[in-house]
């Protein structure tokens, strides 16, 4: 069984930065892309941002571009998601998402098969 562990999170002021960390465990890491969505109480899942198992390939959101990192260290099972300049309008639950039995990063949360409970970030004004 593929389990997905989120951690990171916390409260922190706008304009600050966290990384959030993602640790695969019960499946082959390397072979999974990997995702990171966000989701408000009341709204629909958000995508994030995206990285292929090769990390050849990223997207982000226009809402996170130019602020947010994904990276992954596939000896260590884990992806990285590294936020920086953090606004109020980032709060949410993040949550990550493993794909096996793909090349490519997925932008829709419908294309990924295994998720991780969350990790609450909270941006304060």
């Amino acid at each position: 069984q593929v389990r997905l562990v989120e951690s990171g999170g916390g409260l922190v002021q706008a304009g600050d930065s966290l990384r959030l960390s993602c640790t695969v465990s019960g499946g082959t890491f390397s072979s999974y892309p990997m995702g990171w969505f966000r989701q408000v109480p009341g709204n629909e899942r958000e995508f994030v941002a995206a990285i292929s198992r090769s990390s050849g390939t990223t997207y982000y959101s226009d809402s996170v571009k130019g602020r947010f990192t994904l990276s992954r260290d596939n000896a260590k099972n884990t992806a990285y998601l590294q936020m920086n300049t953090l606004k109020p309008e980032d709060t949410a639950v993040y949550l990550c998402a493993a794909r096996p039995g793909s090349e490519y990063a997925w932008v829709n949360s419908y294309d990924y098969d295994f998720w991780g409970q969350g990790t609450q970030v909270t941006v304060s004004s």
